[in-house]
């Protein structure tokens, strides 16, 4: 996995933030041994989605496929969501996971 980081360009208003983001959330957490990277990615993805916070899900689904989740893995979670945290959240998402493989697709 790729080292995750706070976006650089927010530490010029909010360092703490990103300092506490990058050390504690992405310096520790993330980094337990009690999940693998792949299994906390699957784990973030259905949070984003199922909370709505569509800001972050598109980063993360990136992530979750660096970290080994398939397109189709990540699509059927998404799916499985649809039915516990209401299908607007389930399109919004699986229309973020479209547009990323689509990225991926083309690059």
């Amino acid at each position: 996995m790729a080292k995750q980081s706070a976006p650089q360009e927010l530490a010029g208003i909010a360092p703490k933030l990103v300092e506490v983001t990058n050390e504690v959330l992405f310096g520790d957490v993330w980094e337990r041994p009690g999940l693998s990277p792949r299994d906390r990615s699957l784990v973030t993805v259905s949070v984003l989605a199922a909370l709505y916070r569509s800001e972050q899900l598109g980063y993360h689904l990136r992530v979750a496929l660096q970290n080994g989740l398939s397109v189709e893995e990540l699509s059927e979670a998404i799916t499985h969501l649809a039915f516990y945290a209401g299908w607007p959240n389930a399109m919004t998402a699986i229309n973020l996971l479209k547009q990323v493989a689509d990225e991926q697709a083309a690059a």
